[in-house]
């Protein structure tokens, strides 16, 4: 049986290069804050305990995390003043006190680091050594070294401010991620000191101690994966390697995505075999989509589900909603929270709804908004059609039962209903219930008064369009300069 395990992550710093008003771990990559990126990979590698050494802006890095996981998912240890990595896992060793096992060792702004990898390092630690990432970047510059012996042995890490000559064209680079014997490294920080160029309580000498006492092993890691974020270029670098992953993960599993540097998925979010996801498409949140679906360019959806065959057009917007199989949605629609679509519903150009509920095959093509509305199977709704559900105190709601027919241009004035069958006629404003099989109709009676188009023309000289246009005056040269002289 393997030891168990504990995970402390580092999120204290300020990240003064991002130039924000936000810590830098709250920064999103594909659409989650960093620091969940640690905390999920602590959790799926069964970590007994999980605890964030926070700092700046610890109250909203907390609320960020417990938004995500839950409350109580995450101990918090407090690096009030960052004096280095040594002194941020001093303030986590109180709560590790009791923790005999393993202790990873993960950063709040390393969001690219696999799950895989971590576990070769863990299975690494577990012979009762210290495991260590390493990689070999295409320039070394900035990254702390590591030194070995002539047998190839590791026997510390050297910072860069502090490498000689010779040390700093060693290529293989610390990653900072560590994992072993818990009680060994929560000792070694007795006794770390700051006897360095930066003044600081480094981890990494903790290395060269377990070298003379344990024994240390690196896992070589890419340099991609291990990248850490401190500025915007580098967070946009960190976005799109994580889309460009999920999209393949995607495609692997029989989707077919049209232009994948295009996609802007979030982790989590499922998609069915044989749905096409095309150009500049977001899905975000906890969005399922089913399978054989047709995602155009542009859409957008957010924390929905999705059916299977749902054909969804160019640059519509869903959110917090379910669509039904076989739908179809757009292009331009927008389904605001609350909005449930059964089988085979059309919703089309400039839709809206909101707390709306429409039955199988009921059909909106055009310009409307529906709003707090329970709409029955096989209902047409006209054009411009509206359901006034807001009279600037309260929401009331509008009920549409099944079959009837809602023509163009017609208020609905909740509350309301209109029953089974109906008809409510064009340009009707229905404030009062309207009986199963019943017509609606408030439109004023058409008038046509004979020969008044033949009379205006003669009063007016002819048809607009013949009239002739009265000549300006031709302006003189003298008339400007006397303009000018003026």
């Amino acid at each position: 049986m393997s030891a168990p395990l504990a995970t402390c992550i580092l999120a204290a710093g300020l990240g003064t290069r991002m130039k924000s008003a936000h810590a830098k771990v709250l920064h999103r990559v594909a659409g989650r804050p960093m620091i969940e990126y640690p905390v999920a990979l602590a959790h799926a590698l069964g970590s007994e305990q999980v605890v964030c050494v926070l700092g700046h802006q610890a109250a909203e890095v907390q609320a960020a995390v417990e938004d995500r996981f839950g409350k109580g998912q995450i101990a918090v240890a407090i690096q009030a003043e960052q004096h280095g990595t040594g002194h941020a896992v001093q303030q986590a060793a109180p709560l590790f006190e009791d923790h005999r096992g393993l202790l990873l060792v993960l950063y709040g702004d390393v969001p690219l680091l696999t799950e895989a990898t971590l576990t070769r390092l863990i299975d690494t630690a577990s012979a009762g050594i210290l495991a260590l990432i390493t990689f070999e970047p295409e320039s070394p510059r900035g990254y702390g070294r590591v030194v070995r012996n002539e047998a190839g042995k590791v026997t510390r890490i050297v910072e860069e401010k502090d490498c000689s000559d010779a040390e700093r064209r060693i290529g293989e680079c610390n990653a900072g991620i560590y994992c072993g014997p818990s009680r060994f490294i929560l000792e070694s920080l007795h006794a770390l000191t700051p006897d360095n160029a930066q003044g600081e309580l480094y981890l990494t000498d903790v290395v060269e101690m377990a070298a003379h006492e344990l024994a240390v092993a690196t896992i070589l890691a890419s340099a991609e994966e291990v990248m850490g974020v401190n500025d915007r270029v580098e967070l946009a670098r960190a976005d799109r390697v994580m889309r460009l992953r999920l999209a393949e993960r995607l495609m692997r599993d029989g989707v077919t995505v049209r232009d994948p540097e295009r996609l802007y998925l979030e982790p989590g979010v499922v998609v069915g075999r044989d749905t096409e996801l095309g150009p500049g498409v977001e899905l975000r949140g906890r969005t399922a989509i089913g399978e054989g679906c047709r995602i155009e360019a542009g859409v957008v959806i957010s924390d929905c589900t999705v059916g299977s065959r749902v054909h969804v057009k160019p640059y519509c917007v869903l959110g917090e909603s379910v669509v039904g199989d076989d739908a179809h949605l757009g292009p331009v629609a927008h389904l605001r929270p609350g909005t449930v679509l059964d089988r085979e519903v059309h919703l089309g150009n400039f839709v809206e709804t909101k707390k709306t509920r429409l039955g199988r095959g009921s059909k909106a093509n055009h310009l409307s908004y529906l709003g707090d509305a329970e709409i029955g199977a096989g209902v047409n709704v006209g054009c411009g059609t509206i359901t006034c559900n807001y009279d600037g105190y309260t929401k009331s709601k509008t009920v549409i039962e099944d079959g009837a027919f809602i023509g163009s241009d017609t208020q609905l004035v909740a509350p309301v209903t209109v029953g089974k069958g109906a008809v409510v006629a064009a340009g009707t404003t229905v404030t009062e219930d309207v009986p199963a099989g019943a017509l609606a109709l408030t439109r004023p009676k058409q008038i046509a008064v004979a020969g008044w188009a033949e009379r205006k023309r003669a009063r007016m000289g002819g048809a607009p369009e013949s009239k002739p246009k009265p000549k300006k005056p031709r302006k003189t040269a003298a008339g400007r300069r006397g303009r000018r002289r003026k």
